[in-house]
């Protein structure tokens, strides 16, 4: 067999063992459910329209030394990008306990804060992109844009890396924290929080705003951030079902509609509160 594979600082033809190795389904993730697996050392997902801006950056954070992200390999034989398998858990359903605590929140924010230091010399003017946040929080650096519980791997109860780079585009760092936040807190009503982090979600806030080091001008703008990026990611869930994917439109149902209602009422209703918890 022969693939693409990346060596270096380039990408250069390889040759790749006869020998299929076997593949095991991963678990976690909505747009590509059911279609990314682990061979040995690698993970191989399938390829988009936007894969080569999402390898460069990859490639990109390898060149640089950064290791809290997969390195881009190559392409497979099946049309398939071929990524680093990052040994570690990634946090899925039922939920661990260690994964809920505080210290588990304070290390996603540090790894975020690391990558953004990381993505900030990137330059994205050659590649074509996923749809990118609303225009007030573009142009910064590629924000990754989905630091959902899935796609963050730990060890030892510590974040150590970002995977699903798939919506990866133009951002900026307030839109990814607004999003880790709005997830890891999590920040939404309280019958929709089943664990321990009930009635927690304020102080939660507030700590990954401080673990992550956000400066004052943008803690005041952290809030709206939030609300408006519960909106995009929802827009994109429903989009997606609009087009026939099978699994967004499984979870864009009547009780999807009815909860983002909710939130998004959850928010102004809380406005007020989830700015003083940031003073």
């Amino acid at each position: 067999m022969r693939g693409t594979f990346y060596k270096g600082g380039q990408v250069s033809e390889a040759l790749v063992s006869d020998r299929q190795q076997s593949e095991i389904p991963l678990l976690g993730g909505t747009a590509n459910r059911g279609k990314v697996v682990r061979a040995g050392n690698t993970v191989r997902r399938p390829l988009r329209r936007t894969s080569p801006a999402t390898h460069a950056l990859l490639c990109h954070l390898t060149d640089i030394g950064f290791d809290g992200a997969p390195r881009f390999i190559g392409i497979d034989s099946q049309q398939r990008e071929v990524l680093s398998y990052i040994p570690g858990t990634a946090v899925t359903p039922p939920y661990p306990d260690w994964a809920l605590t505080d210290e588990a929140l304070v290390s996603v924010a540090e790894l975020l804060r690391a990558y953004h230091q990381a993505a900030r010399t990137f330059d994205p003017t050659p590649y074509a992109w996923p749809s990118s946040p609303p225009e007030v929080y573009k142009g910064d650096l590629i924000s990754h844009n989905d630091p959902n519980l899935d796609n963050v791997v730990f060890r030892a109860g510590k974040a150590v890396a970002l995977i699903d780079f798939d919506l990866a585009s133009p951002g900026c760092r307030l839109w990814d924290i607004a999003c880790a936040a709005r997830l890891w807190a999590p920040l939404r009503p309280a019958c929709y929080i089943s664990d321990v982090r009930c009635g927690r979600v304020l102080d939660r806030f507030r700590l990954f705003v401080d673990s992550y080091g956000l400066g004052n001008a943008d803690r005041l703008r952290v809030v709206d951030a939030v609300a408006q990026n519960h909106d995009w990611c929802y827009d994109n869930v429903r989009n997606n079902a609009a087009h026939g994917h099978l699994a967004f439109s499984e979870y864009w149902n009547a009780a999807a509609t009815e909860r983002a209602d909710r939130i998004c009422q959850w928010y102004v209703e809380n406005g007020p509160a989830l700015q003083a918890a940031l003073v």
